[in-house]
């Protein structure tokens, strides 16, 4: 059944709710991981802001204590980017995504790289070696090198991380802590086989419950799957339908939160390669066309974002390295309201406090772009 067009206001309040943005949720670590289907994690600490903005009385050390027993893990998903995941998800969603890494490798120079060389047997060599214990991305490329030197190994290696389902094992990821990344595969570090046919009905309906209302165009963003209209057009008669402001079919889960247009939100910082700011086709539910221009040409970078109004008003930076402050400049995208600038000011004085772990001085200083 079809419902009455909603409005970017309303897509931002629905979205930002089920994303624990409007309030801060009471649930666990591991709730909040899996109910968001993870969070995006090449760079270690984002996971760790991105849950201090979403939970009440977050303590980064009990991310780090699931890391080290092995009740999440970092992995590459969604998008074929790494994520931070629970094991139970890893086990469904790395098999699930595993297309997007063969399409990503076939399409790369890493692949062209390989010249006429069947990748499976790369796959097949790195998993004799990880058998052994884990790998470095450098020992992986010293292991296989010697079996193809007409290759540069380091493609060889490149090409194991693509097609093998690889975990990033701690000290990688851990607060306060710091390491390089070290391999072992998914199998053998979490104990247990990968799903062998993971329901993808099931991950759509957990990405409307996450990041809904969405178009097949938001969820195959999302993801990094393609042909998802077919599994929406399975599910439309348990999902409810509805229209953008520009006509564009959504679809959602019926007793999902809505929020009204005029639902008062709290100002937020949002974590750098956050997937709040990237899980949609359309995302000027969240931000004005000109600044979604603007975050996507930063070289690949996602930087951390600030939501006012559930709108994004600009990017945040936080500098702990001197020992008798902390600072944080907010860099806004047009003038901020007194009101605004207060609210901001207190919020990211919580956000210093966190990150430095102590009480010495904080400074939130702001900036506006030319």
């Amino acid at each position: 059944m079809s419902a009455a067009p909603l409005s970017r206001r309303a897509l931002g309040r629905a979205v930002l709710a089920r994303q624990l943005l409007a309030e801060r949720a009471t649930m666990t670590v591991l709730e909040a991981v899996e109910h968001l289907v993870g969070l995006q994690a090449q760079a270690p600490k984002p996971p760790y802001f991105g849950l201090w903005s979403r939970l009440a009385g977050f303590d980064p050390e009990e991310l780090s204590r699931l890391l080290q027993e092995r009740e999440v893990v970092r992995i590459g998903v969604m998008r074929g980017t790494v994520h931070l995941i629970s094991a139970r998800d890893a086990v469904q969603l790395r098999p699930l995504t595993q297309p997007v890494y063969e399409r990503g490798l076939r399409s790369s120079r890493h692949g062209k790289a390989l010249g006429g060389l069947d990748p499976r047997k790369v796959t097949d060599a790195a998993r004799e070696l990880l058998a052994q214990g884990p790998r470095t991305p450098k020992e992986l490329a010293a292991g296989l090198g010697p079996r193809w030197p007409e290759i540069d190994p380091d493609e060889l290696s490149m090409t194991a991380r693509y097609l093998l389902p690889l975990v990033q094992l701690p000290p990688r990821g851990l607060w306060g802590r710091s390491g390089g990344p070290v391999l072992d595969t998914a199998e053998s570090w979490l104990g247990r086989p990968l799903a062998v046919e993971p329901c993808v009905e099931t991950v759509v309906l957990r990405y409307l419950a996450a990041f809904g209302p969405a178009s097949v165009r938001d969820a195959q963003t999302w993801s990094g799957l393609t042909r998802l209209s077919e599994v929406l057009e399975r599910l439309r008669p348990q999902l409810r339908v509805f229209r953008d402001e520009g006509g564009t079919e959504l679809f959602d889960l019926p007793d999902a939160p809505r929020p009204a247009p005029d639902t008062p939100l709290p100002a937020r910082f949002i974590a750098e390669y956050d997937n709040l700011v990237l899980s949609h086709a359309d995302r000027t539910r969240l931000m004005d066309e000109e600044v979604r221009a603007s975050l996507a040409s930063r070289n690949g970078q996602v930087p951390g974002t600030v939501l006012l109004d559930g709108r994004v008003r600009g990017t945040w930076k936080a500098d702990t390295s001197r020992k008798t402050s902390a600072r944080l400049t907010v860099t806004t995208f047009g003038p901020l309201s007194k009101r605004e600038q207060a609210e901001l000011e207190e919020e990211g004085e919580h956000l210093l406090r966190f990150t430095a772990g102590d009480d010495r001085p904080r400074t939130v200083v702001f900036e506006e772009t030319p």
